[in-house]
């Protein structure tokens, strides 16, 4: 079947991600009397007729019945749906393949431009589409649509992950740890994969295969609010899961401000939204914390931690979060030393929230000098 495409699946890295064909190489084409438009608060185009107008595209030639299965879920699970349309190519006028946008689409500003849109967001892309299909079986079309925010979740936290420095540690090279066969991911939310792996030991030699397991989470970040003029923080009570699996008789946990760093979001981003959406606080400065993983033994979770200087003038509990988010929570400004005394009885037992006050600790006369 040849198809004609005018959008993301220009690039030939995403078609060969989506389609599974091993090499894509598309003829010029242009779709007339139909424009190309933004969608609504998305990176991705779509077509509509247009009087007039010309949508520039490229035809792939040939593809085969699995391969357009692959693109009727990746683009089906959206609404968007096959049509014959007439396309003309430097060879002349020709029949094809598109696919058609929902009727009710509703238009963004401005113009879409393939290569901006290549420059910040094809690798995350390509690496979304990676993740989908290596489920087996594949979701169906409305079970990906749930599943698709999580899946560009977990891409753009891959997409982030950058080397640290390592002047002490063991400085990898590219072949040094290496998946040597990834079984297909479970989960829907959040993935748990099995995979075996190999990877150099410190005597030089290999490791032999080894059998690994892993829960694939996402980048988040985390914010301990604090008003340096009062010396006074601000933690989040919410019953968690975790704890109440573990058997623990009291689930209500005292936290920091955190959240989901969402795609095409910067961690700062979402420390001060989640700051907004969470607790109602208005963040004036954010003091970088570190970052780091939180169990990597066994899990890809990553935190952007932050101290965000604020104006706490309240002193009354309060509740918070978002209700369109089923969030319950409950917002405690206290004193930094009350805070301290929590975490010394172990009342305190979340990692962040104890890593940021003794973070804190170490430099609140620093920040408190600011003031």
């Amino acid at each position: 079947m040849d198809i004609f495409v005018y959008g993301t699946l220009q690039s030939p890295q995403l078609m060969s991600a989506v389609s599974g064909c091993k090499s894509c190489t598309g003829i010029p084409a242009q779709l007339h009397g139909f424009g190309v438009f933004p969608v609504l608060d998305d990176v991705v185009p779509f077509i509509a007729p247009q009087d007039g107008a010309v949508s520039e595209g490229v035809v792939y030639e040939g593809l085969q019945a699995a391969e357009m299965d692959r693109l009727d879920l990746y683009e089906g699970a959206f609404g968007y749906r096959l049509a014959d349309v007439a396309v003309q190519t430097a060879a002349g006028t020709r029949p094809a393949k598109c696919y058609l946008p929902p009727h009710d689409q509703p238009t963004g500003i401005g113009t879409w431009s393939l290569d901006a849109w290549k420059a910040d967001h094809l690798a995350p892309a390509i690496l979304a589409a990676q993740e989908l299909f290596s489920h087996d079986p594949l979701p169906s079309s409305t079970t990906l649509r749930a599943m698709w925010p999580m899946i560009e979740v977990r891409a753009w936290s891959k997409h982030r992950a950058k080397a640290a420095p390592a002047t002490r540690r063991y400085a990898a090279g590219p072949d040094d740890f290496r998946i040597l066969e990834a079984r297909p991911p479970q989960g829907r939310f959040y993935r748990f994969q099995s995979v075996d792996v190999a990877h150099r030991r410190f005597d030089g030699t290999q490791s032999g295969r080894l059998v690994r397991e892993g829960f694939c989470g996402t980048d988040a970040a985390i914010v301990l609010p604090y008003d340096p003029a009062r010396d006074r923080v601000l933690l989040v009570e919410q019953a968690r899961l975790g704890p109440r699996l573990r058997y623990d008789p009291n689930p209500w946990m005292l936290e920091p401000v955190a959240g989901i760093v969402d795609p095409r979001e910067t961690p700062e981003a979402a420390a001060l939204r989640e700051c907004r959406e969470e607790a109602d606080v208005h963040i004036e400065h954010l003091e970088p914390a570190g970052s780091f993983y939180v169990s990597p033994g066994s899990s890809t979770d990553y935190f952007y931690s932050f101290v965000g200087l604020c104006d706490l003038p309240q002193t009354d509990t309060y509740l918070g979060g978002l209700a369109d988010d089923s969030e319950d929570l409950r917002l405690h400004p206290m004193s930094f030393d009350d805070a301290m005394s929590l975490a010394d009885s172990g009342e305190i037992a979340t990692g962040p929230a104890l890593y940021l006050l003794y973070w804190l600790l170490r430099h609140k006369d620093r920040l408190r000098s600011l003031v």
